[in-house]
């Protein structure tokens, strides 16, 4: 009798094994996408109400298991488990958003014509085929879910494979919620397995957040198959910190987006752009506001700072660092390997950070923040243009009125803050632009990806 294959799970904290969970076979991978698609058929004539009660159940169950389920994330990754407990309960009203909001949102659109008039109504594609990735094992998972659920789709959930008992804990939830069974499905495969769900005929759109190597993939794959597709990738937001900003405060929300889970977050303020007028006062706020991130285990509520989640991750974030150091950026703190177990990094800053430099050039998805310093406002623009990403970014000033008008005009971005940082929430789009994607999450546009659009034409009158 075979063995069957594993996907072995390491704990970052301690580097210890974690209980493998058992890889699926391409015959089960075709089982579970016909059952998707049998359960889409019943699923999509189901009223909107019936799906609102599903959602709703969904994040009841969600709640229900916070304790659980965030344990489950920290073991898996290493996010500190109040980071983890705070995913949770962004997933339960992620659900609930668009299962008070989902028939609204897709409402049918009346047009006028010259002699006939015309409906536009939302219909379901099918089943959609969801590569997810491991920092926000949850949260990125039900932000793609609950809107393709609501419209009416059925989903397959490849998750990452550092966090196949997250995946699973997903389609345990959906599953309870009283969708028809195999409605929603994870499917523990490596990556190389995609190619052959994406090709096939019954899985009718792709969407993804993860890199943007694996982003080029997924959409020549998808565009080879006529498959719709949605791609959420990498970013290097800049943070532009104005002469007039309040700088106690951007100081904190910058600190705050760099160190949320260890940094590995695709919307964190990568490269802090000062003005010269007050960047020494700025750096030295920024390192106080640092102070308090310091490596600790992750279960503990009081832990702001947990390891990365690979040690191949940790090993790239280390060599970023010491390659930006050799290009001239000056090491000021952190930077070193600790010497113990788990994949362990600490908070990092790097200044005199330049163009060139892999801190400014590429993602770098840790705690490490990249202080560049811009001679005046104009200086500091031109700098935050500078990279192939656009996913967030955000601009500190007094002056509101104007840091709004530049955000809108002259950063090339998906989402951008105004004197806060960018996060993500149920009633906004996000996404980005350039290398980091295209297609939107959440929102009204969220919902609005995997349906079809049918214009139906007729007299007038009728």
């Amino acid at each position: 009798m075979p063995l069957l294959r594993t996907l072995p799970v390491t704990n970052p904290a301690t580097g210890s094994r974690l209980r493998a969970h058992a890889a699926i076979e391409a015959k089960e991978v075709l089982d579970r996408i016909e059952a998707a698609h049998r359960a889409f058929l019943e699923w999509r004539d189901q009223s909107f109400a019936d799906r609102s009660q599903a959602l709703l159940k969904a994040a009841k169950n969600l709640l229900a298991g916070k304790d659980r389920y965030a344990a489950r994330i920290t073991a898996e990754m290493g996010k500190p488990i109040m980071q983890s407990q705070a995913e949770i309960e962004k997933c339960a009203w992620v659900c609930r958003y668009y299962a008070e909001n989902g028939e609204s949102l897709l409402a049918a659109e009346r047009i006028q014509l010259d002699a006939a008039q015309a409906q536009v109504i939302a219909r379901p594609l099918g089943v959609i085929y969801a590569i997810m990735p491991w920092n926000f094992p949850f949260w990125q998972a039900f932000r793609a879910a609950a809107p393709a659920l609501m419209a009416g789709n059925g989903m397959l959930l490849k998750g990452a494979e550092n966090v196949p008992g997250c995946s699973a804990d997903i389609s345990e939830i959906i599953s309870a919620a009283g969708v028809p069974k195999g409605l929603f499905s994870d499917l523990p495969i490596d990556i190389s397995k995609s190619p052959a769900v994406i090709a096939n005929p019954l899985v009718r759109g792709v969407t993804l957040t993860g890199s943007e190597s694996a982003g080029r993939a997924v959409a020549a794959e998808a565009g080879a198959h006529l498959k719709k597709c949605l791609l959420e990738l990498g970013g290097n937001d800049p943070y532009l910190v104005l002469a007039d900003a309040d700088l106690s405060m951007a100081a904190q929300r910058c600190v705050a987006s760099r160190m949320l889970c260890a940094g590995q977050v695709c919307i964190a303020a990568k490269r802090i752009i000062v003005v010269d007028a007050i960047y020494d006062r700025f750096r030295d706020l920024l390192l106080k506001e640092l102070d308090p991130y310091v490596m600790s285990d992750p279960t503990m509520p009081e832990c702001r700072l947990g390891p990365i989640a690979r040690q191949d991750l940790r090993d790239r974030v280390h060599s970023q660092v010491q390659a930006s150091v050799d290009s001239g950026a000056a090491l000021i703190r952190g930077g070193i390997v600790p010497d113990c177990d788990g994949w362990w990094y600490p908070a990092t800053v790097l200044e005199d950070v330049k163009p060139g430099m892999a801190a400014f050039d590429e993602e770098v998805f840790g705690p490490v923040v990249a202080l560049v310093r811009a001679t005046n406002t104009q200086h500091a623009l031109d700098l935050a243009v500078e990279t192939r990403f656009g996913l967030g970014g955000a601009i500190f000033s007094a002056d509101v009125e104007n840091a709004v008008q530049l955000a809108a005009e002259r950063i090339d971005a998906g989402c951008i803050a105004v004197n806060d940082f960018v996060r993500s929430d149920p009633r906004v789009p996000f996404g980005g632009t350039k290398s980091s994607g295209f297609g939107r999450e959440l929102g009204r546009l969220g919902i609005h990806e995997f349906v079809n659009f049918k214009s139906l034409v007729f007299p007038s009158g009728f």
